[in-house]
């Protein structure tokens, strides 16, 4: 039956027809593409032939490379890769196993174009991300073979070197394939990294050799292609880069049991080129830990060392695992700030103890945070959220239970530490791009962030605005608002803003109102200088930009209205320059407001108020306010209501366009929490004992004084406690509540409401029931059948009344 077949083309089955076909007559022709593309359709027609279509292929390549047919060898290898290129459904792995037995056929050539065009077909091939996973696939020959021809021999040397350059490549394609799928062979097993690791620096240490016959410069860049060892070299700091912490080890003992075989410890110019690449991967952390208590210049030299190695290194692991490696230059950086503030590396001077210098310490600092940011830019996304958490983590909150420890110039080493810490998030933020804001700021980060926000050290209050400011700016709006003012027109800013999403709207939901009262806590900070207020503003402005619905427009307006009334009324007593900046803070970002929301009238109060402030009152602008010399008023508590954004007049303008008139004439009030009040300021142990007389009330009889009570930090840290213990318990309950009406089921909360009813419908019967029933008659009760007493109700006109109620 087969043999008929074979006689008989039309009988022969479909893919085989279209699989000859792509065959010219003369194999110099080349494919024949337009039945090439036939057959590429019919195998996405059809990706179940796709396995019988490799198979035969196969079958022809392996009778062409027996017949020394070499011209059809490789229009069959072309074809494969076309196919290779186009497919990618479940059944691509099937068709994938006839690939590579190809593949292997013709590495097992000893013809030198075989095996490069073999070489080539497997690079193509790897650099394919397969939709499906493959549990069953090996690379061991390829591994071994790929090996071998980079230790080639040939008596060619133009060949020898495109043999080797080959089996580089292929070695190569071997990693990307599978280092990162888990379910591939392990490529960082000792035995596949022991024929990996030598085979490219047998091809690296003949650098030496390139480098002596290299040509003259105007030649170098097109030999230096041509020279295994730049291509060993980079796929050496690939394979390095790839390397997590636990792998690290088995791509480094080759090197050494390598440099032990040949020799080449002596002259040590190779070794030392070999440990150059690898150094920067893990070593480098290590010696920074050894060398801790160096001077801070050398420190210094190491970690711009690892900053400049950072910039090479492979995205999403540098050898040791993230954390770990920010977790050492944190280590570092605490080291320094106690260095700093001790003077010395025991932690007290003493003979021949060597003086540290402050400056070095803080250039240290600072090289570290460089760093901290150089070392996270190189990170994907999800990497950076877990290192800001990290960092995070590590900041010292304010405590009651914990006092402030001071240092030898005066500055706690808590606040230093806040400092650096805060820097280093700052530049790990700095570019950080996500979509999702409640990934980009979870509530556990923005609660300690924001609480850190209530500080009374300004410059740490202004490292948390600028870091919120950073997670917030996703389109680059930022330096648009570095400078305040009130702008007629806000399109020569060239602002990207586009709609808020339903990610964004579920965030400020979330923690709108949290934001809003840390806003309106900081305007009220009498230590605010102009880079606050500028900041202050570039805040509201980014949240108008790229979180804002019409809610959220609502609320910022309410906020920015009360932060006027904070200035107007001056209940915290600010200085004059302080409510000046409050007024013009409030004026530039309402004219920004009204030109994003397009209200017409609401634009037109705006620009009437700020009109009126340009001619009588410059010094509630931002041009007078925030500029060297600020040009401000001795007198600010007669304020003209001309001057003034009213709130009702806002709230008629845009309840008319559709916003919410009701919540817009709600002055806004920030809710204090217990967070407002633990983390401030200065600790309680300053408290001095005060003697408070308290008159006992419970014996009216005796005229004698309790002995006065003492009021220490004790009873007033108890007090504060038990206090806060009654609100927790009060918020837990509230909680409840609200969890039970969103997860019980319907019957459950029905029943519990119809009790409640009826509960409330029986006190009330009873209420009734007392207020119009007749009074009990004078006479007593009886007794009603059953034994009941039962009250006779008698006419009011037959009671007898007492003598003193008669006329």
């Amino acid at each position: 039956m087969y043999g008929v077949c074979g006689c008989c083309g039309a009988l022969r089955p479909r893919y085989k027809r279209l699989v000859d076909n792509i065959f010219p007559e003369d194999p110099e022709d080349g494919l024949v593409k337009t039945n090439m593309e036939k057959l590429t359709f019919y195998a996405l027609s059809a990706p179940e032939k796709l396995d019988r279509i490799g198979a035969y292929l196969s079958e022809r390549l392996i009778r062409d490379v027996g017949r020394h047919r070499y011209g059809y060898v490789c229009i069959a290898m072309e074809a494969l890769d076309q196919l290779l290129m186009a497919c990618h459904c479940q059944s691509i792995n099937l068709f994938v196993e006839s690939f590579l037995k190809m593949v292997a056929k013709l590495l097992e050539s000893e013809k030198p174009n075989l095996q490069i065009l073999g070489t080539n077909s497997f690079v193509k091939f790897a650099n394919i991300e397969e939709d499906t996973p493959s549990y069953h696939r090996s690379y061991d020959f390829f591994v071994s073979r790929f090996s071998e021809m980079c230790h080639s021999g040939h008596e060619d040397l133009e060949i020898k070197t495109k043999i080797r350059m080959s089996g580089i490549k292929g070695l190569q394609g071997v990693v990307r394939k599978t280092v990162n799928d888990e379910l591939q062979a392990n490529i960082w097993d000792p035995q596949h990294m022991d024929k990996i690791v030598p085979s490219l620096l047998f091809n690296l240490q003949h650098v030496e050799e390139a480098e002596s016959r290299s040509p003259s410069p105007l030649q170098a860049p097109e030999k230096e292609k041509e020279i295994p060892a730049e291509l060993a070299e980079r796929c050496l700091r690939e394979l390095l880069g790839r390397a997590a912490f636990g792998n690290i080890k088995n791509a480094i003992k080759p090197v050494l049991v390598h440099l032990d075989n040949h020799s080449l410890w002596e002259p040590k110019v190779f070794a030392i080129r070999c440990f150059k690449i690898i150094m920067y991967s893990i070593q480098l952390l290590s010696h920074l830990d050894a060398n801790s208590r160096s001077a801070a210049t050398v420190r210094a030299g190491i970690v711009e060392v690892l900053s400049e190695a950072a910039v090479i290194a492979a995205t999403g692991s540098v050898g040791p695992t993230v954390l770990e490696m920010f977790n050492t230059l944190l280590r570092q950086l605490r080291l320094s700030i106690d260095y700093a503030l001790t003077g010395s590396y025991d932690g007290a001077i003493s003979l021949g103890t060597k003086i540290i210098k402050e400056h070095e310490e803080r250039m240290f600092q600072e090289a570290v945070i460089k760093t901290i940011g150089s070392f996270a830019s190189t990170l994907p996304t999800y990497q950076r959220s877990e290192v800001i958490l990290f960092i995070m983590s590590k900041v010292p909150l304010p405590s009651l239970h914990h006092p402030m420890e001071m240092g030898r110039t005066g500055e706690n080493r808590n606040r230093l530490t806040q400092i650096m810490l805060l820097k280093s998030l700052l530049q790990v933020s700095t570019g950080f791009q996500c979509n999702n804001m409640m990934s980009a700021l979870p509530s556990n980060f923005l609660d300690r962030l924001l609480s850190t926000a209530l500080m009374e050290d300004a410059e740490i209050r202004l490292f948390v605005l600028e870091i919120l400011i950073s997670f917030i700016d996703r389109h680059g709006n930022r330096h648009k608002f570095s400078t305040i003012s009130t702008l007629s027109d806000i399109s020569v800013l060239k602002l990207k803003v586009d709609k808020c999403s339903r990610q964004d709207t579920i965030f400020m939901k979330k923690h709108s109102q949290q934001l809003y009262r840390h806003i309106y806590l900081s305007c009220k900070e009498e230590a605010n200088i102009q880079q606050h207020y500028e900041a202050l503003y570039g805040l509201l402005a980014l949240i108008s930009i790229e979180l804002a619905n019409e809610e959220v427009v609502v609320d910022l307006i309410r906020l920015v209205l009360a932060v006027q009334d904070m200035a107007q009324v001056n209940e915290e007593n600010l200085p004059v320059y302080n409510r000046c900046a409050l007024y013009a803070l409030g004026a530039a970002y309402l004219n920004l407001i009204s030109q994003l929301t397009t209200v017409p009238a609401f634009c037109q109060h705006i620009h009437e108020v700020i009109e009126s402030r340009k001619k009588e009152a410059p010094y509630m602008l931002p041009e007078d306010v925030f500029v060297e010399r600020p040009r401000l008023s001795q007198n600010l508590d007669g304020v003209v209501i001309e001057f003034l954004f009213r709130q009702s007049k806002i709230s008629e303008v845009l309840g008319g366009s559709g916003y919410n008139a009701d919540r817009l004439c709600l002055p806004y009030i920030p809710q204090l929490t217990d967070e407002d009040r633990l983390s401030k300021r200065k600790s309680i142990g300053e408290t001095i004992s005060l003697q408070v007389e308290v008159e006992s009330r419970n014996s009216p009889e005796k005229e004698e004084r309790v002995p006065a009570e003492e009021i220490t930090y004790e009873t007033l840290k108890k007090a504060i406690v038990d206090s806060v213990a009654v609100e927790e318990q009060e918020r837990e309950r509230r909680r409840q509540v609200v969890e039970k009406f969103q997860k019980a089921p319907f019957e459950e909360i029905a029943a519990h409401c119809g009790a409640r009813a009826s509960l409330l419908q029986s006190k009330l019967n009873q209420i009734f029931e007392i207020t119009i029933r007749p009074p009990p008659s004078p006479s007593g009760t009886i007794t009603a059948a059953y034994g009941q007493p039962q009250n006779h109700s008698i006419p009011v006109y037959e009671m007898k009344f007492p003598d003193l109620c008669v006329y």
